[in-house]
């Protein structure tokens, strides 16, 4: 992979870390609010807490995976599969650049 392309995800991964450090600290704000005093409000409420909580989680999950890909682009490991060594697919990068798995490791997986 040249250097630009590799510069580009890089600037790529980058943004979607912003972007998902700020859905983070929203959600955190939503789900820190006071609750209305009606009941059923409060129930609706609670609900709307659950769904906010599984984005959060997600969102963390996501970021996890940004954060890793990052150190990997760091330390020139980017491209090599975490599982057998082999190269990952540009295409595959370019699709889903947090991803540690060749498409051979990642459907093994599955």
């Amino acid at each position: 992979m040249n250097k630009k392309v590799l510069t580009e995800l890089q600037q790529q991964l980058l943004a979607r870390q912003s972007e998902l450090s700020q859905r983070i600290a929203e959600v955190t704000t939503n789900i820190t609010q006071e609750h209305s005093a009606d009941w059923s409000e409060q129930a609706q409420e609670r609900q709307n807490d659950e769904v906010l909580e599984e984005i959060g989680n997600e969102s963390r999950h996501e970021l996890q995976q940004i954060h890793h890909a990052i150190e990997r682009i760091n330390n020139g490991t980017y491209m090599l599969c975490s599982e057998c060594g082999a190269d990952i697919n540009p295409e595959r990068l370019k699709a889903v650049p947090y991803t540690d798995l060749c498409i051979k490791c990642a459907s093994a997986a599955d």
